[in-house]
C-alpha cells in the first residue's frame, strides 16, 4: 500500500470514529464542544471588530464556493496543458466532496450551536463543516498537484505555509463565529483530507495500471500480437 493510499485509510478510519462519536452523543466530546464554543463566542460579542473580521475571511476568502472555484479552476488549467486524466481525477474529487459533505449532513443530522445572541447564521447540519472540509479537500488536491510537478524549495514552502493558513484559518472562523462545533470542524479536516489523499492514490494506481498497458502493447510482435519472447505454438520461445 502507498504512502497515499495509507494516510488516506487512517485518516477515512479516523473520521468514522469520530463520526460515530458526535452520532451517539458522547458527552466527553460535547463538554469539550460547549466549553470551546462558548468561550469563543463571548470574544465574538464583546469584539465586533474581530467578529467583522471573521466573517469576511469565512464569507469571501475561505467560501466553500472560492474554493471549488480554484479547483475549476485547476481542472481547466490541466485541461489546457493536455493533463486530460489528470483534469478529470481532480474534477471528480471536488464533486465526490461536496456529495459526501452533503450525505453525511443528512445522515448524522446534528444541530448547530443556539445563542440568544448570535453574531452570525448558517442553514444545514452541522456535522462536518462544509467550509472545513472543502479547504480541506482543495488545499490538499492543490499540494498534491504541486508535488506531482516537482515543484520545492521557496515554492513549496509557500504553498504549505498558506495551504495551512487557510485550512486552519477557516476551522478557527466557524467556531468564533458560533455556527460550527469544534467536533464539525475536526470532522471535515479529516474528510475532506481523506478524499484529497484517496484521489491521489487512485489517480497514481490508474496512471500506473496504464502504463502497463501501453508498455505491454509496444511489447507486442506486430503480426503474431504476441511478445517477440512470447512462446510460439510448439510451446518454445522464436
Amino acid at each position: 500500500m502507498g504512502a497515499a493510499a495509507l494516510t488516506g485509510t487512517v485518516l477515512l478510519a479516523a473520521a468514522a470514529v469520530l463520526t460515530v462519536l458526535v452520532a451517539v452523543s458522547w458527552e466527553p466530546l460535547l463538554a469539550f464542544d460547549r466549553s470551546v464554543t462558548e468561550a469563543l463566542h463571548r470574544s465574538a460579542v464583546a469584539e465586533p471588530g474581530l467578529t467583522r473580521a471573521n466573517r469576511i475571511m469565512t464569507d469571501w476568502v475561505w467560501d466553500p464556493w472560492t474554493m471549488r472555484l480554484l479547483a475549476a479552476a485547476v481542472t481547466v488549467w490541466l485541461w489546457r496543458r493536455g493533463d486530460r486524466l489528470l483534469a478529470v481525477w481532480v474534477a471528480g474529487a471536488s464533486a465526490l466532496g461536496a456529495a459526501l459533505q452533503q450525505a453525511m449532513k443528512a445522515l448524522v443530522g446534528r444541530d448547530r450551536p443556539q445563542w440568544p445572541d448570535p453574531v452570525d447564521t448558517a442553514q444545514f447540519a452541522a456535522y462536518p463543516s462544509g467550509h472545513a472540509m472543502t479547504a480541506a479537500l482543495t488545499c490538499g488536491l492543490v499540494l498534491w498537484l504541486l508535488h506531482r510537478d516537482g515543484v520545492g524549495g521557496r515554492g513549496w514552502a509557500w504553498a504549505v505555509a498558506l495551504a495551512t493558513v487557510s485550512v486552519a484559518g477557516v476551522g478557527f472562523t466557524r467556531v468564533y463565529l458560533g455556527v460550527h462545533w469544534p467536533s464539525d470542524v475536526l470532522g471535515g479536516w479529516l474528510l475532506g483530507a481523506a478524499v484529497a489523499a484517496v484521489t491521489a492514490a487512485s489517480y497514481e494506481r490508474r496512471l500506473l495500471a496504464r502504463r502497463t498497458l501501453e508498455t505491454g502493447a509496444e511489447n507486442e510482435c506486430p503480426r503474431t500480437g504476441r511478445s517477440p519472447a512470447s512462446p510460439g505454438p510448439g510451446g518454445r520461445s522464436r
